[in-house]
């Protein structure tokens, strides 16, 4: 009799994510894996996957930051489970609350979404995004005119 696999392995993906780099920790089910720098871009995550843990359920998770939400969407559209966490979400247990790297955070996420501890931000759509980022930019400028005008009339009164 032969055996079957019937639940295929699992993939757990903590990214630590910056403008020029990323900082990404690979764990399993079985092992807690490798922690490596790549640059920023989600299309070499996909052939690292697939070359190295092909026929893997895929989840990825990272920190919501200033570099938004384009590798999530690139990641869902991958067919991986993704997850936008907000950092004060990380679980972090003695002596990882006083040493913070991006290899640690990458791990400490990888670890929580392995163990199921994280739950995602709202990702808006690339619609309202837009919008959002619309009206903060007219906000700044309104805040910039005033600031400017305010210092006109301060030197003209002077």
């Amino acid at each position: 009799m032969e055996s079957q696999q019937t639940a295929l392995p699992k993939l757990f993906i903590g990214i630590d994510i910056h403008k020029r780099s990323w900082k990404v920790h690979c764990t399993t089910d079985l092992f807690c894996g490798k922690s490596f720098s790549m640059p920023p871009d989600p299309e070499l995550l996909l052939i690292y996957v697939t070359k190295h843990f092909p026929g893997h359920e895929v989840s990825t998770a990272y920190e919501a930051g200033c570099c938004g939400y384009y590798a999530h969407r690139c990641f869902v559209s991958y067919g991986w489970g993704s997850l936008v966490v907000n950092p004060a979400d990380i679980h972090r247990k003695g002596k990882e609350r006083h040493t913070k790297t991006d290899r640690i955070d990458a791990q400490l996420i990888s670890r929580e979404l392995r163990d199921g501890r994280l739950e995602s931000i709202a990702v808006p759509e690339r619609e309202r995004e837009q919008l959002r980022s619309l009206f903060r930019r007219r906000n700044d400028l309104v805040k910039d005119f005033r600031r400017v005008r305010s210092y006109i009339k301060m030197q003209l009164l002077y």
